[in-house]
């Protein structure tokens, strides 16, 4: 089986989740596991994959990066080689694994509908900053997608809509233009994942603001900034339950077998869906109890009595 990971970018789950939880049911099952990451690199996604394919693939079981994706799925399948899309989206590929993307946008968007409740603010009235994951991502347009079924729905409006992009520090930096922008005036933030919220909370704190802002991964930070009340929640999508859906894909596929779907992509790719978790505070301990998460990380000093009063130990 191989693997193409794409970047170990800190703040991201593919190193600490999903590369032990994918080797550990593979080579469980039997399988020999080639895991390797393109490190935020399509060029070197593509050298990865002539790599693999040189070597000789039963599968490949790809996460696409800047659509790097597609062209590697064009050459596995003319080698005969099944392509199953992980995580995100892929051209051509056989079947798409991937937690049910609509639904943590409807999860992201009732965290900003349910901060500003709890806030006692007007949604409709409310001044709202959208971000969203990178359109390259074809699972960011679904995240986003997902959210806006809910906000819309509940009469909110986007004050003002920032560019797309899954990197931290751009994200920070497209934040401090909204901020600015809409003249310092910020009720919540829709954002797409808790590597762009820690960037975008780092703003809020140092103009000493607490707002609604939305996540996703279960990231040590984002766990933290729950816990500490500058984030609503995030959306807890257990690696495990993904590796095992893509291991029961591989099965059938390696078998020669058609692994049955209820639900496809609008291209009609097979899609085989997992259903994700929301967090608020309560439920950290939870993340920790799955073992997908370390007390220990999540409960430094200034996290501490945070953790105390919600139970993470």
């Amino acid at each position: 089986a191989c693997v193409i990971l794409p970047d170990a970018d800190s703040g991201t789950r593919w190193e600490p989740g999903d590369r032990p939880a994918l080797e550990s049911a593979l080579t469980a099952a039997g399988y020999e596991a080639d895991i390797q990451n393109a490190q935020s690199d399509t060029a070197k996604y593509a050298t990865i994959a002539d790599q693999q394919l040189s070597k000789g693939c039963g599968v490949m079981i790809l996460v696409d990066y800047q659509g790097a994706g597609a062209s590697v799925t064009e050459k596995a399948k003319a080698q005969g080689i099944p392509v199953i899309a992980y995580d995100r989206p892929i051209a051509g590929a056989d079947y798409y694994v991937s937690f049910d993307n609509e639904v943590v946008g409807q999860m992201q968007g009732q965290m900003i509908v349910d901060g500003l409740a709890a806030a006692g603010k007007d949604i409709t009235k409310a001044s709202i900053i959208y971000s969203s994951g990178d359109p390259a991502d074809g699972n960011a347009a679904m995240f986003l997608k997902g959210a806006l079924s809910v906000l819309d729905a509940a009469g909110a409006k986007a004050a003002f809509t920032m560019e797309g992009t899954w990197d931290g520090a751009k994200a920070g930096t497209l934040f401090e233009q909204a901020f600015t922008a809409v003249k310092g005036k910020v009720d919540a933030v829709l954002a797409p994942n808790d590597n762009n919220a820690a960037s975008i909370i780092a703003i809020l704190d140092k103009n000493k603001l607490t707002v609604p802002v939305s996540g996703q991964d279960a990231s040590v930070a984002g766990l933290q900034n729950v816990l500490l009340g500058k984030q609503t929640a995030t959306v807890y999508k257990p690696f495990q339950l993904e590796v095992a859906a893509a291991l029961a894909v591989i099965k059938e596929v390696l078998a020669g077998k058609t692994y049955a779907t209820d639900k496809t992509l609008d291209d009609g790719t097979p899609y085989v869906h997992v259903d994700p978790v929301s967090v608020g505070a309560d439920k950290v301990k939870d993340v920790v109890a799955d073992g997908n998460a370390a007390a220990a990380d999540i409960c430094t000093a200034a996290v501490a009595a945070a953790c105390e009063k919600y139970g993470v130990k």
